[in-house]
């Protein structure tokens, strides 16, 4: 797929987009020092003002001040037969008062503004002797305070809700020395990738470990959200990095605010965000997790107000006005975008017993049971105002893999109860293997991607995820073709491995072709980069547990060892541009489903079943593990899908 270098490449993952070095220059504290001293002599002469209004208005004009003040005000009319004067209604009381009580009311508030006027004069000397630094200081913790009363105010207590049987997530330890061994490498990876985020990049979306400073990218606008962190979380807790995690969540519970006016990816921050800021929560039982969890979800809610109720592909978080990527057809929603949030959604609606969350996400799926699909493929674009499908490009990677992964664990996350998913997946498995499976003349079977009429015999490092989802729906599929689908699953597994094994610092490229002699290898220069991307693992992973062949974790190793030769930086990881060279050059990004997805994968590779068992837990398509919900006991057991 060609597609703009700074625009998103794929529905999973959304690439990076360097911004570079801040555009604007470090003289913001000194404008806001300039407007304190403003501010504070505009004080002072309004106050010396209102204190001489008093001395030089007409006596008339004080009176009427100063009779709003008093108790002879106006009262409605009860008696006229005391001599009082009526007035429309109205009685005035007090016409033959002593004048003598409204000077000494005068002289009383005169020496209270004198007194305030005077104390402001004296806070104003004191503000002015203090330095620049201080008075920043007192600045931004009166900020602070107004933050954290906006917080307080914002925040509604969540109903109380029974957790899930959590099973497994404190286990995992292997007997065998040499895998526990390797484990302890993995941990020892993660260790040095979070140190160094935490040193050079802490706050920011990502990390630039050769320049040694933060990183962001388009899909989380222009603010510093702390991806890495919540991205991060569950893999620092499954590892027993406790220390690291409760950095992390000291962070989230203090800096983490969705009130800015930042346009983010709702697919990314879906899968990301509120998917880290779930498992944190179920792994670890910290409400603040939950809190924010249901917070940044309101803020992506206006995403979904569309002629068609097909989201947006971004959303002002302040604002809640949506827009979709230019380059996508026409305007068009993209499949793995809007197909990759019911997961999360699901649980939301079960933390917080609204169901506003799951409805959303199950108008999407009858909206698509209705649509006509070309072949029984589905496009990867949706236009949200017309409801049409855009061009005819259907791919299981980038633009479309997610969505079909999670009709699958919508299916397994409802304990196999939602078996209107189970359907659909089915059903778009049966057309995928019919119109976008192949084998090439050398053996290896890979997924092509539908354009126009046609079959592109190309397959990105993206659909690599297939052969672990091949695997994880083998049990239950039809016709008893259980058997099929994990061989099918194998031979995706072998193909991905091929594609690491034939260059040169064994990590495969974005993209590789099956033309001609060409097999399972890049042959455009913008694919042959490395960016520390999870699909490959992710898929030897998914078949050590159903197979425990020891290939699985053989290949693991090699693409770990891989990484930590060739990627490995003193300033954290990075990805290479080029993995056919003996000396690649660095992209200069550690990105932070490399520390989510990569290296909780290779862990669990090498780590017992008894950890993260998928009999309980479904991961969502950032490696973040949600409990299998019965929903016998949720809000969402009245829907027809689920009995």
């Amino acid at each position: 797929m060609t597609t703009p270098a700074l625009l998103p490449l794929s529905g999973r993952r959304l690439p990076p987009l360097n911004l570079g070095a801040s555009a604007f220059p470090h003289h913001r504290a000194t404008l806001r020092l300039s407007e304190k001293f403003i501010l504070l002599l505009i004080l002072s002469a309004f106050i010396t003002l209102c204190f001489g209004a008093f001395f030089f208005l007409p006596d008339s004009s004080k009176h009427k001040r100063f009779d709003l003040g008093l108790e002879d005000v106006l009262i409605p009319h009860v008696d006229t037969s005391k001599g009082d004067k009526n007035l429309g209604g109205f009685l005035i009381h007090g016409q033959g008062h002593d004048e003598h009580r409204h000077r000494e009311e005068e002289e009383r508030l005169r020496n209270k503004i004198r007194a305030d006027h005077e104390k402001a004069l004296e806070e104003a000397k004191e503000k002015l002797k203090k330095s620049r630094d201080e008075i920043q200081a007192e600045i931004q913790t009166e900020k602070n305070k107004v933050v954290q009363e906006l917080k307080k105010k914002d925040s509604k207590p969540l109903p109380p809700v029974p957790l899930p049987n959590l099973i497994g997530i404190n286990s995992g330890e292997p007997a065998d020395l040499d895998i526990r061994e390797k484990r302890n490498k993995i941990k020892e990876m993660m260790k040095h990738a979070w140190d160094n985020y935490r040193q050079y990049g802490w706050g920011h979306n990502e990390l630039k470990p050769i320049a040694r400073k933060g990183h962001s990218t388009n899909i989380f606008g222009n603010s510093q959200m702390g991806a890495t962190i919540v991205d991060a979380l569950d893999t620092l807790y499954i590892m027993g990095l406790h220390d690291e995690f409760r950095e992390g969540q000291e962070w989230i519970d203090k800096n983490l605010d969705f009130s800015v006016n930042s346009e983010v990816s709702v697919f990314e921050v879906n899968i990301r965000f509120i998917g880290g800021l779930l498992a944190a929560y179920y792994l670890s039982g910290q409400e603040v997790f939950k809190v924010k969890a249901v917070q940044l979800a309101g803020k992506l809610l206006p995403a979904f107000n569309t002629p068609t109720g097909i989201p947006w592909a971004m959303v002002n978080l302040k604002s809640g006005v949506g827009r979709n990527w230019g380059w996508a057809s026409a305007g068009s929603s993209i499949l793995a975008e809007f197909g990759t949030l019911h997961m999360e959604f699901v649980h939301l609606s079960y933390l917080t017993g609204d169901p506003v969350y799951y409805n959303k996400v199950m108008h999407i799926r009858k909206l698509l049971q209705k649509m006509d699909r070309p072949n029984g493929l589905y496009p990867n674009y949706l236009n949200p105002r017309t409801g049409r499908w855009g061009q005819h490009h259907t791919s299981v990677g980038g633009l479309g893999d997610s969505f079909y992964e999670y009709l699958l664990k919508a299916w397994l996350m409802s304990d196999k109860m939602d078996t209107e998913a189970r359907k659909m997946y089915d059903d778009a498995i049966e057309a995928i293997e019919k119109h976008l499976i192949r084998k090439s003349n050398g053996g290896l079977t890979f997924i092509g991607e539908w354009k126009n009429g046609h079959l592109e015999r190309k397959m990105g490092h993206l659909t690599c995820f297939a052969g672990g989802m091949f695997a994880l729906g083998a049990d239950g599929s039809r016709d008893d073709k259980a058997g099929h689908y994990l061989q099918l699953g194998a031979e995706i597994a072998h193909t991905c491995h091929e594609s690491y094994d034939r260059t040169t610092l064994k990590l495969g490229p974005e993209a590789f072709k099956f033309d001609g002699g060409v097999e399972a290898v890049a042959v455009r220069q913008n694919e042959k980069y490395y960016i520390l991307r999870p699909e490959v693992i992710e898929t030897y992973w998914y078949m050590w547990r159903f197979t425990h062949d020891p290939k699985y974790r053989q290949w693991g190793w090699e693409a770990a060892q891989a990484i930590d030769k060739y990627c490995r930086v003193s300033g954290g990881f990075s990805g290479v541009k080029d993995v056919y060279s003996s000396s690649p050059t660095y992209d200069d990004v550690q990105q932070s489903f490399f520390l989510a997805e990569t290296l909780k994968y290779l862990y669990l590779l090498f780590s017992n079943d008894d950890l993260l068992p998928l009999d309980n837990w479904v991961f969502n398509t950032e490696a973040h593990p949600l409990p299998v919900l019965h929903l016998a006991n949720t809000t969402l057991s009245g829907n027809p899908a689920y009995r």
